[in-house]
């Protein structure tokens, strides 16, 4: 008698109860995978379930044996507005499929695409930095790259190796009897007060404070917030994720009237610091623009570039078109903002969850 083959993986999409049930198996597959940002945790598409509505997904490959070898997280991000994706993942700088092979791959590409046509979205993307050959995947977004910078195993070492100009603005930063706190909760409100000044001017919605909330709920010890202050007003805050390994700064503001107090360059002096006191390999300052301000800003500290290859399924529409940087948002932006904060702490985050 001759006996079937069995598969030598089988690919399975989770919705948020059966990932839930997931999550211990593909916890254990990525931490043999090296240092990671915070960002590759398996509760993100739970996360934006809960806090932005999404509808979380997330695609799972299993070996013969049941063995975990191959994720794949998305957030199906849906709105009015804009319309419908399949994001792996909204709001993170980098994901995307991972697996321990070629064919694993394909095979998971393959499943997304499938769950792309069955929720009939605008567009499959995947946030890789490595590019995937794959038929399917037929529009790139490589405008942007990941800044980041290799930590030393000491505080010390780190401050000897900033060029003197970086040394100079943080040390006129301290003379301004800035303070400087970490928490979570506790400096939520002060933070998203910050948040929601500087995004206004920048013209950009942000999402309201229970998205952080439920960050910070999810990554108990692993997010935290940084604020500076200048007397009792907060002037500049951001959020810090540790991954093991890796810390990356996702949101970071400071308000423009305080600019001559250095409050940012003293912030993200502690913010660098504080991953080289927990041990951490690298600095992930996030994606820019090549040669762009912020690209320049992160340069100055010692970050290098990478490569950020997002990668697009495309089904309607073009790639980036719904990106706040495509001209055709100008007009919006100006408008934006012009509008008082408060209008736009109300409005931003109802906005800003359907942006891919």
């Amino acid at each position: 008698m001759i006996r079937p083959l069995v598969p030598p993986y089988t690919v399975r999409v989770h919705s948020a109860a059966s990932l839930a049930g997931r999550l211990t198996a593909i916890d254990t597959f990525l931490a043999g995978r090296g240092p990671a940002p915070l960002a590759r945790d398996p509760r993100w598409p739970l996360v934006f379930r809960e806090a932005l509505r999404h509808d979380a997904y997330a695609l799972e490959a299993r070996t013969a044996d049941g063995d975990v070898c191959g994720f794949l997280p998305l957030a199906h991000v849906s709105s009015v507005l804009f319309g419908r994706f399949l994001v792996s993942l909204p709001y993170l700088n980098s994901n995307g499929v991972i697996a321990d092979s070629p064919d694993v791959r394909t095979a998971m590409i393959d499943r997304a695409v499938e769950l792309a046509d069955e929720l009939n979205v605008r567009h499959l993307e995947l946030r890789h930095e490595t590019p995937i050959d794959h038929p399917a995947l037929d529009g790139s977004l490589t405008s942007k790259v990941q800044m980041r910078m290799s930590l030393p195993s000491c505080v010390d070492r780190l401050w000897k190796g900033y060029d003197a100009k970086v040394r100079n603005q943080v040390r006129k930063g301290e003379k301004h009897d800035l303070t400087i706190a970490w928490g979570g909760h506790d400096l939520l409100d002060a933070f998203h007060a910050v948040l929601g000044h500087n995004m206004r001017d920048l013209g950009t919605p942000s999402h309201g404070p229970g998205f952080f909330a439920a960050i910070l709920d999810a990554f108990p010890g692993r997010a935290e917030i940084c604020l500076v202050r200048a007397g009792a007003t907060p002037i500049a805050a951001a959020m810090l994720f540790h991954g093991p390994g890796v810390t990356e700064v996702p949101t970071a503001s400071s308000l423009r009237e305080f600019n001559s107090t250095n409050a940012n360059m003293l912030m993200y002096r502690h913010l660098i610091d504080r991953a080289v006191e927990r041990g951490q390999a690298v600095f992930d300052f996030g994606r820019s623009t090549i040669d762009g301000p912020t690209f320049k800003f992160k340069k100055q500290w010692g970050a290098t570039p990478s490569p950020a290859h997002w990668q697009y399924g495309l089904r309607g529409g073009a790639v980036g078109e719904v990106r706040p940087d495509n001209p055709r948002y100008r007009r919006a932006i100006q408008l934006w903002q012009r509008l008082p904060v408060r209008v736009t702490r109300w409005l931003g985050p109802e906005i800003v969850r359907g942006i891919p």
